[in-house]
């Protein structure tokens, strides 16, 4: 009971004294905050709210409170605070999400090695600093590490690789859409083949009745003449039964 009465007090006492210090925030503070986070790699949510890649869950919530205070639109009178709010917003929901907040830590562990491996190679080159390395068993390293220096270097080398994998991502979601495209043509034409073949078997169909019709009139009459058309008589060359009398032909 009393650890979280003395839990409540001391958030009590946290938002007492942030009121007090963006009190004292003057307008200019409030508009470079904006300017610095509009100005992040868009990729990188720990940039927008300025903390480094091994920062907490607690951490990040409570920076995100801090500096939303600072430039939220009520309180900041830049033109472009609600787009900065909206900035850090996503952020901080991007660093809570587990499978983000993975994502990107795997990002900063690979751009690490690639770091320490570039390092090995100048330390070969240099001896000093290669035996100032094995004599102090790895807190050389680890002191390089936390220096200012290395640092800096991590935070362009973690821009390149979150660069290149968005470009991979946006380069295979362009592939699945001229994919999800062409199999959508493909369904297009081979829905109106289908349905230019019904309208023929329809119309086929349709006809079908005049078309027996047309059939039966000229079984029917198929051997009389038109009315007004002549028939050639027919020749007859031979009677078995001669009931005829053949004229005799003239020699010429």
């Amino acid at each position: 009971m009393g650890e979280t009465a003395s839990a409540a007090a001391s958030t009590v006492d946290d938002d007492l004294l942030l009121k007090n210090f963006f009190a004292e925030v003057s307008e200019v503070e409030r508009d470079n905050e904006v300017l610095r986070i509009l100005s992040c790699f868009k990729l990188n949510p720990f940039e927008y709210l300025n903390l480094p890649f091994d920062s907490s869950p607690d951490e990040v919530k409570k920076q995100y409170r801090k500096l939303s205070l600072m430039v939220h639109p009520d309180k900041c009178k830049h033109p472009q605070a609600k787009e900065a709010f909206g900035a850090l917003a996503k952020a901080q929901q991007l660093l809570l999400d587990q499978n983000e907040r993975d994502y990107l830590l795997s990002q900063v562990n690979s751009a690490k090695e690639e770091l320490r491996a570039k390092r090995k190679k100048q330390l070969k080159k240099d001896t000093a600093s290669k035996i100032k390395s094995l004599v102090e068993e790895g807190k050389y390293d680890k002191q390089y590490e936390q220096s200012e220096e290395f640092q800096k270097e991590l935070k362009i080398k973690v821009r390149e690789l979150l660069t290149e994998q968005e470009w991979r991502r946006r380069k295979m979601q362009m592939r699945i859409s001229e994919e999800e495209g062409r199999l959508k043509k493909d369904e297009e034409e081979q829905k109106e083949m289908w349905k230019r073949k019904r309208e023929h078997e329809e119309e086929w169909e349709g006809t079908r009745e005049k078309r027996v019709s047309s059939w039966r009139d000229f079984m029917k009459g198929g051997k009389k003449n038109k009315k007004g058309e002549l028939r050639p008589p027919k020749l007859k060359t031979e009677d078995p039964n001669k009931s005829y009398v053949q004229r005799p032909v003239k020699k010429g």
